[in-house]
């Protein structure tokens, strides 16, 4: 063998190994090291091909003065490498960064500026379906991860995300799973993202450039699919999955409350500095809090209290969640009308898909009365537990404020409110269901019953009829210059005899009936006399 073909096999090795490397990291393998630090050498490899244009608003407020700017990701991440730059004034209470998007060069950059934990940021960053919403106390901050329902279609959050080419494709949104395959219980419909992985083929244009790239499964997925028989078979088995979710998915869409669902991720530092993530980069979802900032006499602002501002957007992702309840009560209502007029097949249907997106919303929204309860009550004590005091006595300080607490009180108090509305509105649903279908066997029993009053009533002249119409020579009834008023004569006694024999419990009940009728008009008499 000759030194220049050791070298190329050589080579062949080391790139075979570089492969398997990325795959291993690629498809989140047991074992891995938890958290995200952008400080290790392959944080870039593996999460720089997440970028999103994204909008950031850093606002400095104090009750006397406010500060708004708003910069992209290049202007920002100067911002923050800038000491002088992104030293705050003395006169600054309050530092609100506000993220909109979800960008690995924004997020790095604050990571290294503000030292966010590594577990923090990989709840940023993986998003592992409709995950619950929680909150997570580190020595450096309080972390919170909360779902926020807002009405709206539904859309997806990856279109301005940009994926390098021949890196594994990972959206914000979707998540990454080992075959990167959508999840079922992720916020976007099934439709939507398996409609995403079915364009994953179509060739789409780099941030700032036309190179076409894939969106969905890269080359090197496909290739090791085809290695193993048992992960080949598996991809298959979620690509079925995903394909008759996504099927039931179409079959179950009409005239329904649409629901976005969308994580808001929450840093508090005890510095007073505020930081938010939420991929939208309009920032839209955020703007009643900003607005609130601006007014100088505002809460707020006379306040200046960053735990405060924290259950701003705690009662802002509440409020949105009553917002959606109001739309399923409108929604209900108009379908009890639909069922109270005349029960229908479709009105069923969208009954019993009312009430399954109530159940799917109510493990989404039941998460949030936990965080808020453990914040109101329990913050001093998870604060105290990542002292370690050695045996001496330290004061504990808690990550919310005195007054936070009695504003999250309030906030408690609507997510009651929504979570004991969903319960309602499913069980009106189920109640409406029956109702429908009990409507349905009361006509059916009535239909019957009519059937049945008229084989009654028409059978006796049925078998005097069978009875004159044989073809015998010598009949009494015909031989002898009858008429057919002899067939009347004896149908209608008989026919009389059999009809109240039959009938007579419905003759029973109408006269009671008609006894209670006017027992009550006497009554009304007698009052409109006095």
């Amino acid at each position: 063998m000759t030194p220049k073909e050791r070298f190329r096999r050589t080579v062949h090795k080391v790139i075979v190994m570089h492969r398997t490397s990325e795959r291993t990291s690629s498809l989140g393998r047991v074992g891995a090291e938890p958290g995200v630090d952008p400080r290790r050498q392959n944080a870039d490899h593996q999460y720089g091909h997440i970028r999103q244009k994204c909008t950031i608003e850093v606002v400095d407020y104090s009750p006397l003065r406010s500060r708004f700017s708003k910069m992209t990701n290049a202007e920002f991440v100067r911002f923050l490498q800038n000491d002088e730059a992104s030293a705050r004034d003395p006169w600054v209470r309050v530092r609100y960064i506000n993220v909109g998007g979800i960008s690995w060069d924004v997020i790095s950059a604050l990571a290294l500026k503000y030292d966010m934990h590594p577990l923090a940021l990989e709840d940023v960053l993986h998003q592992r379906g409709h995950a619950r919403s929680k909150s997570d106390y580190y020595q450096q901050h309080l972390f919170m991860r909360v779902l926020a329902h807002t009405v709206g279609v539904p859309t997806p959050m990856d279109h301005d995300v940009v994926v390098s080419p021949g890196t594994p494709a990972q959206t914000w949104s979707s998540g990454r799973t080992m075959t990167d395959m959508p999840r079922t219980a992720s916020p976007l419909p099934l439709d939507e993202k398996l409609g995403s992985i079915k364009e994953g083929a179509e060739e789409t244009k780099e941030h700032g450039g036309s190179k076409p790239r894939y969106v969905s499964h890269p080359p090197d997925l496909f290739d090791a699919a085809e290695q193993g028989g048992r992960q080949s078979s598996l991809i298959a088995l979620k690509w079925k999955r995903a394909a008759h979710a996504a099927t039931l998915e179409h079959l179950k869409q009409g005239d329904r409350v649409n629901v976005r669902i969308v994580p808001m991720c929450i840093f508090l530092y005890r510095n007073g500095t505020v930081i938010s993530f939420h991929p939208d980069p309009c920032l839209e979802f955020t703007e009643p809090i900003t607005a609130r900032i601006r007014q100088r006499y505002s809460s707020l602002r006379t306040t200046a209290d960053a735990s405060l501002l924290v259950e701003s957007l705690l009662d802002l992702i509440v409020d949105g969640a009553l917002e959606v309840i109001d739309e399923y009560q409108a929604k209900l209502n108009k379908l009890e009308r639909n069922v109270l007029v005349k029960p229908q097949v479709k009105t069923v249907r969208d009954l019993h898909i009312l009430s399954g997106d109530l159940i799917l919303h109510k493990r989404t929204l039941s998460p949030i009365i936990t965080l808020v309860h453990g914040l109101q009550l329990y913050d001093v004590d998870r604060c105290a537990a990542l002292v370690d005091s050695n045996g001496e006595d330290e004061k504990v300080v808690g990550f919310m404020s005195h007054k936070s607490k009695i504003y999250l009180a309030d906030v408690h108090d609507h997510m009651e409110d929504v979570l004991s509305s969903v319960d309602m509105f499913a069980d009106m649903a189920e109640n409406l269901i029956n109702y429908a279908f009990n409507m349905a066997s009361y006509e059916m029993n009535q239909v019957m019953r009519r059937l049945t009053l008229a084989t009654i009533t028409f059978l006796p002249p049925t078998l005097l009829t069978g009875y004159f119409g044989m073809n015998f020579t010598n009949m009494w009834s015909i031989g002898h210059n009858h008429t057919d008023l002899v067939f009347w004569v004896i149908a209608l006694p008989v026919m009389s005899i059999v009809f109240l024999i039959f009938s007579w419990s419905d003759i029973t009940h109408m006269r009671h009936y008609v006894q209670k009728k006017i027992l009550v008009r006497n009554v009304k008499k007698h009052f409109k006399r006095d």
